[in-house]
């Protein structure tokens, strides 16, 4: 009994050395901290850049609201309008951007200001398919034959928009992270735009991080377009029966330096008077019809010579108008040069450059019998800007 007693208290004893363990794994928390990258905003162009005609001044082709095809130059009046499609992305999501606008300035890139405001619009994804490695556009009409590409393939960027993050081609279009928007700015009065400037398409995320359409435009907006008339119209001692020729006269495109503004140039008259009441007669009226009147011109490698209008010496007859296709359309009736070639519409010899001339030579076939100082009635000249 007394030896029982002894081995049991050893066994507590060593029970009792022993720490307490409720489980078989133990561990320890570590902070973290994720920042998330501020992703700047990135515009791409799309296709359909375009300009639009207004309804003041419609030009030869194209009327309101039309692509302005004719315009050659980066010029543009007030009225008319530049559009542009572009896709906007930002990876932190595109809800993120807070504006997407049309800027002006003196300068490329952004921080210009702000003209006007972009529509969100459904410019509409493409679809493509990758087989065998090769990448194809539903738009582009190559996919191969027996495939359902809307079925198997995936919604794309438009190839037209050219997206990239620095080197890298964007092709899967994801609607959280990007969405298109149209912008559209129309010219004002000169009183706010005359001048140089640069144009661009910004997108603006709600912590103020801009981003900026690469391809950058500069546009003179409102020119000062005018003409140069470097000589006189004199008729002096003109016998009737006869015919007289004038001094040349040059006719010159001084739009505004630097605007590139081309001139397609008209000539229209009216009849003439006497305004001395002399009892006048020319050959059966106190009138001298603008009918005794034309004119020779040279521009460049063309000449008044080969116009169909013309006769045996190279003289064409004048258009009756007091005002720019007034009381008829000038167009194909009143150009000053009818000599081809044609660019579309256009006589290419009847187009001035800035700071380019037409020489006028003007001849006076005098009725007989004539009586009377004719010096009431006018010869215009005309530009209109393409």
């Amino acid at each position: 009994m007394k030896t029982t007693l002894t081995l049991l208290v050893l066994s507590l004893l060593v029970l009792s050395a022993v720490p307490s363990v409720f489980a078989i794994s133990i561990g320890s928390g570590v902070d973290v901290d994720i920042e998330t990258e501020d992703f700047a905003p990135l515009v791409w162009m799309c296709d359909d850049r375009v300009v639009y005609d207004d309804a003041t001044e419609p030009g030869r082709m194209t009327l309101d609201g039309q692509p302005l095809i004719e315009r050659m130059n980066n010029y543009a009046f007030e009225g008319e309008q530049i559009q542009w499609n572009v896709l906007v992305m930002d990876k932190n999501g595109i809800e993120k951007i807070s504006d997407v606008y049309a800027t002006i300035g003196d300068s490329q890139g952004d921080g210009n200001d702000i003209e006007v405001n972009c529509q969100r619009v459904h410019h509409g994804w493409d679809w493509c398919i990758y087989v065998d490695g090769a990448l194809y556009f539903e738009s582009e009409n190559n996919v191969p034959a027996g495939i359902d590409i809307e079925e198997a393939g995936f919604m794309c960027v438009p190839r037209s928009c050219n997206a990239r993050i620095l080197e890298e081609k964007v092709y899967g279009f994801d609607d959280d992270l990007m969405d298109f928007y149209q912008c559209t700015l129309t010219v004002e009065t000169p009183d706010s735009m005359q001048g140089e400037y640069w144009m661009t398409v910004e997108a603006e995320d709600l912590d103020g991080l801009l981003g900026t359409m690469d391809e950058n435009e500069y546009w003179f907006l409102n020119p000062e377009i005018a003409l140069s008339i470097d000589g006189d119209l004199v008729f002096e001692d003109v016998r009737p029966g006869t015919s007289s020729y004038s001094s040349t006269l040059l006719i010159g495109n001084d739009a505004e330096d630097s605007s590139g503004v081309r001139m397609d140039m008209f000539i229209s008259g009216t009849d003439f008077y006497d305004s001395s009441s002399s009892g006048a007669m020319c050959p059966t009226t106190n009138q001298l019809s603008l009918g005794a009147f034309s004119y020779f011109a040279t521009h460049g490698a063309y000449s008044t010579q080969t116009d169909s209008r013309s006769d045996v010496e190279g003289y064409v007859p004048i258009t009756y108008g007091i005002g720019f296709n007034d009381p008829t359309p000038f167009y194909d009736a009143a150009e000053i040069m009818q000599t081809l070639p044609k660019n579309g519409p256009y006589y290419q010899s009847n187009i001035l450059s800035p700071g380019s001339e037409m020489a006028v030579t003007l001849r006076l076939d005098l009725p007989e019998p004539c009586n009377g100082d004719f010096d009431t009635g006018q010869i215009f000249f005309w530009g209109e800007a393409i």
